[in-house]
């Protein structure tokens, strides 16, 4: 049997880097398109998400240079819930570690990037590193800290071997999310024909009076939705219930505050993450969740919000914000009661397969966390 030698992280590393500080990349920094920065709200399920990222631009790039991400860093989430990590790619090369995020480079000669990735992702390292976290309103880590987690690891190619099963469900898992984003984008190009480019079933025969179809009336968003505050979970016990926050799926817990089909609308941070939900479910207090107010509503009202850049409503200065009047007020083109059932049906079959992939991703990570436990 092989021999497990007991190390710390910093042992292995060539280099544990904090991102650059708040001194270094300002709000105004950021622009709509250019390089992604990470920060902690991006590392999500061991991936960095794209969905809310932010991006500057190129001579911003070349002045954080020493701060780009490479094919096989760690990032790890520096402050408030530090034990979220993930594995950066080939495809995320030359992207910036952000703000909040810390950057962990391991010398491949002494261990494999991906084995110890898995590693920092078990119970015993998360928990080590919550326990050995500063900060009493919120915890903080720093290169130090992240230096001391105690690993333990095998020969190289045994590493090879465990990460290999482990990466061969986070290739099962990959494939799904890109399906999911398959019928998103294809969700969204039917709601672009039928709503944006008014070409629905009948429109060749439908009237247009004072630029709206026959049958269709302008109005606002509140008459289509009820917006709800969402409440502080920290208290609740861990249960089945997923909790949703800005940055999206945050924990399971016992207690739910709906059950059944809403729409999620962040109020602060990542404004243009919106989510579609039909289940219960559990919203912190920096997200809104809508009730519909008519039938058929649901999946038009979150393609809606979906086409629209929340950005720009923000009123916030430091952090982006939004409010239940802005909201409110959103001028809608609404479709007759018709065109809006046809839409849901046929909007229904995509949305049902999304629901089914995102099934199949829950126990696929579940599996993988069985096994990521017994094999490390």
């Amino acid at each position: 049997m092989s021999k497990w030698l007991p190390i710390k992280l910093g042992d292995i590393a060539c280099n544990i880097q904090t991102g650059p500080f708040g001194s270094q990349l300002h709000q105004s920094d950021y622009s709509a398109i250019g390089t992604p920065v990470v920060m902690p709200k991006d590392l999500i399920a061991g991936k960095i998400s794209e969905q809310s990222i932010a991006r500057v631009g190129e001579a911003h790039v070349k002045r954080l240079a020493r701060h780009q991400i490479k094919d096989g860093d760690i990032l790890y989430s520096r402050r408030g819930d530090v034990g979220r990590c993930a594995y950066a790619t080939d495809a995320e090369t030359n992207w910036l570690c952000g703000t909040g995020c810390l950057k962990v480079t391991i010398d491949s000669s002494k261990a494999i990037s991906k084995f110890v990735f898995y590693q920092l992702q078990t119970s015993q390292s998360v928990g080590w590193v919550e326990k050995h976290a500063v900060g009493s309103t919120m915890l903080n880590l720093n290169t130090s800290i992240l230096a001391n987690i105690p690993l333990s690891l095998p020969p190289l190619d045994v590493q090879q071997k465990i990460a290999g099963i482990l990466s061969a469900y986070d290739d099962l898992i990959e494939n799904n999310r890109k399906q999911i984003k398959l019928l998103e984008e294809a969700a969204q190009r039917l709601y672009k024909e039928w709503f944006i480019d008014l070409r629905f079933p009948g429109h060749e025969t439908t009237r247009i009076i004072n630029g709206v179809p026959e049958g269709w009336h302008r109005t606002q968003l509140k008459d289509l939705i009820l917006i709800k505050y969402g409440k502080d979970h920290k208290n609740i016990s861990d249960g089945d219930i997923p909790v949703y926050g800005a940055g999206g799926f945050m924990r399971k817990c016992s207690q739910a505050l709906h059950h059944g089909e809403a729409v999620l609308i962040p109020r602060k941070g990542s404004l243009n993450n919106i989510m579609y939900v039909n289940e219960s479910f559990w919203t912190v207090d920096t997200m809104f969740y809508a009730l519909m107010q008519q039938p058929n509503i649901g999946f038009f009202t979150y393609l809606l919000l979906k086409s629209i850049d929340m950005y720009a409503m923000n009123i916030g200065a430091a952090v982006p914000s939004m409010t239940a009047s802005i909201l409110n007020a959103i001028g809608v083109m609404l479709p007759s009661a018709t065109v809006l059932k046809q839409f849901h049906q046929n909007a229904l079959s995509l949305f049902e397969k999304t629901s089914i992939l995102r099934k199949q991703n829950e126990h696929l990570v579940k599996s993988r966390n069985r096994l990521l436990q017994k094999l490390l």
